[in-house]
């Protein structure tokens, strides 16, 4: 049995039931002091992009999660999620682009490939956002024009979460280098009211999910291979964890949106941009057919254009039965009365945590 000091956790700054585990305290509750990559060193940092951790739980992006794998990384999938989150094709409001179909001879945003092609995921959410959005008037790549932009600092050693950046693209946009650039999440919203951009294409009113598919749609959660299969219990007490999170927040919206706003280091206005209708109430992961054909569509879109090294049996890398356990677990620990949580206390300790974030 492989020993384990300490359990890891890495997330991005979005809207996760992992994520408000933790800032609730319940993941400190259940395995002690959790060290969070965020939060840690520069030797830790590569950590969240290659998962060669034992003890580290991944809840985040799919394209440095299928990057890693497809170059090794000994990862299993136990967990997906799908939260909207304000995916947009931006222009100026002089622009003339009003819809999809204007994008037609538009100089578009393409962030440079990074030094790897896990760090490489903003590039990868802009290609596979403009398809999206140019496959709603019929058009494909050679109907625009990419014109590469900077990287954002992709950072998560200690007090990055802290640094300002800008979206890629948004600096161009503003001074009229680029006509289009494709965004998402409530730092964009913020930075998109900042310089007066307006929404051409908002891709999360198109009915058909697949035209939404991105790096954070859906979102997996991932464990090292080894530690799930010496330290199963570990791995349901993270994902039980994880499941009661997602019930709570289902009742606790501006709660929710108080963790967020600290997560995304973005205005109240922001997060409710970002993040909207339900979206608290469909935190639950699952492993359903439709999620996993859903990442099986970014997975081939990702391979296809060079954001991996290697194809990914998807059928291999998912773990089905960490997820029953949890369930299980869950259920039989509140039967216990061991989880009945207090909406005082839970209110006490978010109010007393600097808007919610521990």
């Amino acid at each position: 049995m492989s020993a384990i000091d300490k359990i890891w956790f890495t997330r991005c700054p979005v809207p996760t039931a992992s994520g408000l585990a933790y800032n609730l305290g319940w993941l400190n509750e259940e395995f002690g002091e959790v060290g969070v990559l965020q939060d840690a060193g520069p030797e830790l940092a590569e950590r969240h992009f290659d998962h060669q951790l034992l003890g580290l739980f991944r809840e985040g992006g799919n394209v440095p999660a299928l990057a890693a794998h497809a170059e090794g990384a000994r990862t299993r999938l136990i967990g997906l999620t799908w939260i909207e989150e304000w995916q947009s094709i931006l222009v100026r409001p002089d622009s003339g682009i009003t819809d999809a179909a204007g994008l037609r001879g538009a100089r578009v945003a393409l962030p440079r490939w990074a030094e790897t092609r896990a760090r490489s995921f903003p590039r990868a959410m802009a290609l596979h956002g403009f398809k999206g959005a140019l496959s709603q008037a019929g058009l494909g790549f050679d109907d625009v024009t990419f014109v590469e932009v900077g990287q954002p600092r992709s950072d998560v050693g200690r007090g990055a979460a802290e640094r300002a950046w800008s979206w890629p693209g948004i600096e161009e946009l503003a001074s009229g280098e680029v006509d289009a650039i494709y965004v998402k999440g409530a730092r964009s919203a913020d930075q998109a009211r900042e310089i007066g951009a307006v929404v051409a294409v908002d891709l999360d009113a198109a009915d058909d999910r697949r035209s939404r598919v991105n790096n954070g749609t859906p979102r997996p959660i991932t464990v090292h291979e080894d530690l799930l299969t010496e330290h199963p219990d570990l791995v349901a007490a993270f994902l039980a964890q994880t499941l009661r999170a997602a019930d709570w927040a289902a009742d606790n919206l501006e709660a929710v949106r108080g963790i967020l706003a600290a997560e995304t280091r973005s205005e109240k206005d922001g997060v409710v941009t970002a993040y909207r209708g339900d979206f608290h109430r469909g935190l639950h992961p699952d492993l359903s057919p439709e999620r996993l054909a859903l990442l099986r569509r970014q997975k081939d879109f990702l391979l296809l254009h060079g954001f991996l090294a290697a194809d990914v049996d998807l059928d291999a890398w998912v773990a089905h039965e960490p997820l029953a356990v949890a369930r299980e677990l869950l259920d039989g620990r509140r039967a216990d009365g061991l989880w009945a949580d207090a909406p005082g206390e839970v209110k006490a300790r978010i109010e007393g945590e600097r808007a919610g974030v521990r």
